[in-house]
Formats: C-alpha cells, structure tokens, sequence
C-alpha cells in the first residue's frame, strides 16, 4: 500500500508543517492525534507572531488601523472562496468552534421559541447536542434525536426523515464524528428537511470535518456551518463561524446603537482572521501541485480531493496491511469501530483490543513514539460507546500529511499489542 501523494510531493507537504516528526517536549514521534488537533503550518506560526506584535486596534484613523480592516476582509473573502459560501450572511469568529455552536443554537431557537421542534441526532459531539438540549427548552420547544447506526457509525437522510415534521423549527447536524470518523451526507440530510420543513434553521458542526476534505457550504443549504481552525492546520485560541443572511438577521446579543448584523463581540484578533488566509493559501498551493486547474476555487477543490485520497491510502493501510505487516482486520482481537469497510471514514479509525484496557493500548504505543487518544464512554463519547458496549477505544487520527511508513511503524506495535 503506497501513499497517494508521491515521494516529492509528501516531502514538500511535511516541510509546511510544524512538528511533523518531533514533539518539542519528548522528540521523535508519530502524530496520530490529529482529531484532537491538526499540526500547525509553518506561515500560521509566523503570521500569529506577527500581529502579537502590532498594538494597533481596527476601526481608527491611521494607516495601520486601515491594514487590520483590510486584513480581515480579505480572510473573510477567502473564506467565502475556501468554503464556497452562498451571497449573503457573513463570516465571524468567536472564541471557540463550541462556544459559536452553542451561540448560533441559541439564537436559532430563541427565533422560533414557543412551538415545534429541534431535530438533531445521536451521533453529535456535545457541543451541538448540549447547546440544542438546554435552548430547545429554554424556548419552549421540544428536543428530538435520531438514532445513529451503531454498525456503521454515521447517521442518514433516511433516519431525519422518519422525525422531521412541519414543526421542525431548527435542525442540527454534525459532518463528521469526532469518535467514530464517520462523514455524514450533510446536503442529503439538509434536503430531507426542507421537503418538510422549508423555513428551518438548520446548523452544521463541521469541527472534525474541516481538515479531511472540501467543504461546499452553497450545495449544503444550510444556515449555519462552524469549525475550530485549530482542527484545520490554524492555531487554538478562536472558531469561525458562517451564517446565513436569514440567521444571521435573528435577535442575538450586540451593542445598542451598534451595527444590527454585526455577531462580533468585542475586538477581534486580526491575526486569527489573518491565519485563515493561511490555510487558504496552502489548499490553494496543493491544488495546483495535485492539478493543472488555475482558478482558484478549483484548486481547493483539487485539494480537497487530493487529501481525501491520501487519507484513504493511509486508513487502507491501517485496516488491510502495509508490506508484510498485517493490517487491524486481521488481528483477531481487535475491534474497529463503525466496521473495517466503510466508505463513510475520514481519516480515523477507532479501535479496542479485548483483554488489553484502551488506555493501556495508549500507553504502549506512546511508549512506542506513537501519539493516539483514548475515548471514554463520558460526555463527549458515551453517544458512541455505550451503545456497543464498549468501556473505551483509541482513537487514531490520521491527516493528509502523515505517510503510509508512519503507519506500518503502528502496525508494528499493535502486532505485539494485540497478540
């Protein structure tokens, strides 16, 4: 099994990013943990030092101020570009992609407070599900979930369909799951919905998603779409959030006598707006090192589907074997989560071993030089667990820019783990 990017290509991939094969505190390592967090390219790094520095604040009369605005404007046309976002509504950032879901679910259902429904399902991380329980019956409405399928690990148009109703009056969605690795058909979903339910609110949790392929916000028809860039090759600190020109004239907090659109609270960090222009740039360079497309919006699309098939060639390895390794389905005592052939996957494949405890499987490989992640049935993965029994599993996250080798070094020790 070989990596979809070539030799040169992975190379020059790798040399963007910070950290790629050594962690700052212990050294050599192997990055598997990257749902937790993306590595960080190398031009975030430097464009956050750089406005650290600057004292300046937008909105004054000097030429530095008037580079801070133009800053941020072209971040946020660049994120229109990168995510193919629809003419109206806007893009603002806000403290975390959890805060901003809980802040758009809020306001969602406080517009349609007093009768109906909020619809979402039992695949969603917390940040959804928490912020959809509590204003749903803040407001007066009703709090419905659809089952996921435990087997596969995703949820589909035809579980909404069996709950949505005329009464849905806003609808949630996670993209990808954050425990399973699974993708979710968010324009299938979103279409089932409006057949029923045209005027519904409907907001997207695209956190774990972000970083594993395109994202085409026009062909969703959504309201809402959030992501943490931190999870996007970006740093922590800050989420981005879009709305649409219909969610984003509902009540929400803003100064008196203020802009009435405006869902920034406070002065924003120009240097976080100024990273995403970053990451724009660096999907734009993949595209057209992976195709011959000049226009730019195509060359993030050539990337996007550049990097899901990296990240394909890397969960094919993990699952069927690399060389003469055995792959995870070949080891008898190894359980993966939402099945060993599931066309849903991004990038991550969960697993438990019986009779090793997970977080003793987390350990060995971290002993190993091999960071991956241990999942517990608590808030954040109990939705996915407790269903299948399971007490724990490990989470391997996996990014375009890991390599087929890195893999076979986890086969290497999962062959001893699992024997």
């Amino acid at each position: 099994m070989a990596n979809a990017f070539s030799g040169e290509l992975m190379s020059a991939v790798r040399a963007r990013f910070a950290h790629v094969e050594e962690c700052p505190f212990v050294g050599a390592r192997v990055f598997f943990e990257n749902a937790g967090g993306a590595l960080t390219l190398n031009s975030v790094a430097q464009t956050s030092a750089k406005f650290a520095a600057i004292p300046d604040n937008q909105g004054r009369a000097n030429a530095a101020s008037a580079a801070l605005v133009e800053t941020i404007e072209t971040a946020k046309a660049d994120m229109a570009l990168m995510m193919n976002a629809p003419e109206g509504g806007q893009f603002f950032v806000g403290e975390s992609g959890t805060e901003l879901l809980f802040r758009l679910i809020m306001n969602a259902c406080l517009a349609r407070r007093g009768g109906g429904h909020v619809l979402g399902s039992t695949l969603e991380h917390p940040a959804s599900r928490s912020a959809a329980a509590r204003w749903a019956r803040e407001a007066g409405l009703e709090h419905v979930l659809v089952a996921h399928d435990d087997t596969s690990g995703t949820v589909d148009a035809a579980a909404y369909a069996t709950a949505v109703t005329e009464e849905t009056v806003v609808a949630t969605i996670v993209h990808t799951s954050p425990v399973t690795g699974m993708g979710v058909d968010v324009a299938a979903i979103s279409k089932v919905i409006r057949a029923r339910a045209p005027d519904c609110l409907i907001i997207v949790d695209g956190i774990q998603h972000a970083a594993h392929g395109a994202i085409d916000i026009a062909a969703y028809d959504v309201d809402g779409y959030v992501i943490s860039p931190y999870k996007m090759f970006s740093r922590h600190g800050y989420g981005l959030a879009w709305l649409s020109g219909r969610l984003e004239c509902v009540a929400h907090n803003a100064l008196d006598g203020g802009p009435e659109l405006n869902w920034e609270m406070g002065t924003r960090d120009t240097g976080a707006y100024a990273t995403l222009s970053d990451v724009c740039a660096y999907l734009e360079w993949l595209g057209g090192e992976v195709s011959a497309e000049t226009d730019r919006r195509k060359r993030i699309t050539a990337a996007g589907e550049a990097i899901h098939a990296q990240e394909k060639a890397l969960t094919d390895a993990m699952i069927d074997g690399s060389g003469n390794l055995a792959g995870l389905r070949e080891m008898d005592r190894v359980t993966i989560l939402g099945g060993a052939d599931n066309a849903a996957r991004e990038g991550l494949v969960s697993l438990a071993v019986a009779g090793v405890p997970s977080a003793e499987v987390v350990d060995r490989l971290n002993v190993a030089g091999i960071r991956t992640h241990l999942r517990k049935p608590d808030h954040y993965s109990g939705n996915i667990l407790g269903p299948l029994g399971l007490d724990s599993c490990v989470r391997v996250s996996m990014c375009h820019y890991n390599s087929v080798g890195e893999v076979a070094k986890f086969l290497a020790v999962m062959k001893d783990i699992a024997a």
